[in-house]
């Protein structure tokens, strides 16, 4: 048996880390420790300089394990298996331990929060002494995609792809493609028409050679694993066998509905309309109240359904812009109509749009505040010997007045929400969701548009709301991954797998139903279940729940997880006897 030589190294973070925790006194005190040959503490371990610090140190000490103490292992733990990859290491003889978000960022007493960053590091040394050797594995990948969703984002994904010569499955849920972009007039900034950029792009997509577009088509059910994934779906009373080794979900999002704001009267006072019927007057040509007269006051109202407690708590994003773009529109097709723009926040950010806010404010736009969370305006009709149709109350905070505007048409500027069946969507290709129930992707900085399913990508807005560059920003970039993929023939899969021992399997089949991944199936002639390690996450449920403790998760063994827990324990025990 090898002898046990581990390097551990202490990240100031800059001073995110080196601000409530002495990180040199903790590099001091761990390399006491039994097995370890050195500890070291530097400014940024994850800099280049840093992994050449550990590079040479591997070389030079002999070092087979090496324990970083830093940040999240989400944000770095794949950047230090790959540091001992070039110093010839397994990378899996690797421990990461967590003293920015778990110590730092939440203490704020200096030597308390140096003591638990020395028990979280002993139990990463104390943890690291039982890792194995783990070798990558490869499966090909089949160069068909499917794209789930004909909005913008998934045109643009299934061009980028049907371009390279990959064939493309495209499935849309209604008769129509071009998805929320094919339902507005402008874009903005700088007002473009968003019907000829949409257009253009249907247009191409449908005589591609290499898509195939399924209209009116829900998938129901996706079986297999990055490169080798499969589905049945039905189209016009016939069925279809899809095999793709990728998969690239666009579905988008909907937009909400103000009926349960009973300030707003949507519903009941008819020239209350949403956004997107405006948008629908707009592509008709005609602005027009339900008495089809032109309206002589139109007030615009934000952040509907946004931005509040009792709806949705996130911003919609897209909100503010296109109420600036209604107020230019309405200037333009009525010069003479006074507009009112009620907001909670102007949120001007991203490109030209700022400038979109500056020159709206010049063609002489009334902008008028209110609070969002506690005071929303009143819409109501006006009385007879007004001059309009309807009043609305609000308590304007700027002035610190309490105001009636006038108004004949009112624009609910709508939020965006998720997807009605975005739930079933998530399930039949193995997705995870957030709190808003759009789906997450893989790491919100670093991979943004990968998910925890290998081989599925989410882009647009079913991912949050965004604005159509970003979107078709998401699909390229997804587009560029797949193709990289499809270039190199095969891809790596997760090693970190579960594994059965047959030996004490009692065939309960308890795994097979907590699996999130549907990665395990039962052998009925041997009476065990079996892991696919291509679907496998090791996600570790599926060993917990075993009531015989047949089920083994490569990299997080029994040992493993109570050594680190001995560690820690047995540390913080010592640090506070002293």
């Amino acid at each position: 048996m090898e002898e046990i030589r581990i390097g551990v190294y202490i990240c100031w973070c800059g001073t995110n880390i080196a601000k409530m925790v002495d990180v040199e006194d903790v590099a001091r005190e761990l390399s006491e420790m039994p097995d370890v040959v050195i500890a070291k503490d530097y400014k940024y371990m994850c800099s280049d300089p840093g992994q050449d610090l550990i590079i040479k140190d591997i070389k030079k000490h002999n070092l087979n394990r090496i324990v970083v103490s830093a940040c999240s292992p989400r944000i770095h733990e794949l950047t230090f298996r790959r540091t001992l990859e070039n110093a010839g290491l397994n990378p899996y003889m690797f421990q990461m331990a967590n003293i920015r978000e778990q110590v730092s960022w939440v203490h704020d007493d200096r030597i308390k929060a140096t003591k638990k960053a020395k028990a979280l590091v002993a139990a990463a040394i104390n943890r690291i002494k039982w890792h194995e050797s783990l070798d990558k594995r490869t499966v090909s990948i089949n160069p068909s995609t499917l794209v789930i969703g004909g909005g913008i984002a998934g045109i643009t994904a299934a061009l980028e792809l049907a371009d390279t010569g990959s064939q493309v499955f495209l499935v849309e849920k209604e008769r129509k493609l071009g998805g929320n972009m094919a339902k507005i007039d402008l874009t903005f900034p700088y007002l473009n028409s968003a019907q000829q950029i949409i257009n253009e792009k249907i247009d191409r997509i449908e005589h591609h050679p290499n898509i195939r577009i399924f209209r009116n088509t829900v998938i129901d059910e996706i079986f297999g694993y990055i490169g080798n994934f499969n589905s049945t779906i039905g189209q016009n009373g016939t069925e279809a066998e899809l095999k793709f080794g990728n998969i690239i979900v666009a579905t988008g999002l909907k937009s909400f509905d103000p009926s349960g704001i009973k300030n707003y009267g949507y519903g009941k006072l008819p020239d209350v309309i949403t956004s997107l019927e405006f948008e629908q007057m707009l592509l008709n040509g005609k602005i027009l109240t339900k008495e089809g007269k032109e309206p002589a006051n139109v007030a615009i109202i934000h952040c509907v359904g946004s931005r509040n407690s009792d709806e949705h708590e996130y911003c919609s994003r897209t909100c503010c812009m296109s109420a600036l773009k209604y107020a230019n529109q309405l200037r333009s097709a009525i010069p003479e109509v006074n507009i009112y723009q009620a907001y909670a926040d102007m949120r001007a950010f991203g490109k030209g749009c700022e400038e979109l806010y500056c020159s709206t404010s010049r063609k002489d736009v009334m902008f008028l505040m209110f609070d969002q969370q506690k005071d929303l305006p009143v819409i109501m009709e006006a009385k007879a010997d007004d001059s309009c149709k309807m009043v609305i109350e609000m308590n304007e905070k700027l002035s610190g007045e309490r105001i009636e505007i006038p108004a004949d048409l009112v624009i609910l500027m709508v939020g965006l929400e998720a997807q009605d069946d975005a739930k079933e969507l998530a399930r039949s290709v193995g997705i995870s969701m957030c709190g808003n129930s759009f789906f997450m992707e893989k790491h919100p900085k670093l991979d943004p548009v990968a998910t925890t399913t290998s081989g599925v990508y989410v882009v647009g807005n079913c991912q949050a709301p965004k604005e159509i560059p970003d979107a078709i920003s998401q699909a390229k970039a997804a587009t560029a991954r797949i193709m990289a993929t499809i270039k190199q023939g095969e891809v790596e899969v997760e090693v970190i797998t579960a594994e059965v021992n047959e030996d004490i399997c009692c065939g309960c089949k308890t795994c097979i139903q907590v699996c999130p991944y549907t990665a395990i199936t039962f052998d009925e002639n041997n009476s065990v279940s079996v892991v696919n390690e291509a679907i496998c996450k090791g996600c570790g449920t599926c060993g917990s729940a075993c009531p015989t403790g047949a089920i083994r998760s490569r990299h997080f063994t029994d040992n493993q997880i109570l050594s680190q827990i001995k560690g820690l324990m047995s540390k913080s025990l010592e640090l506070n006897e002293l």
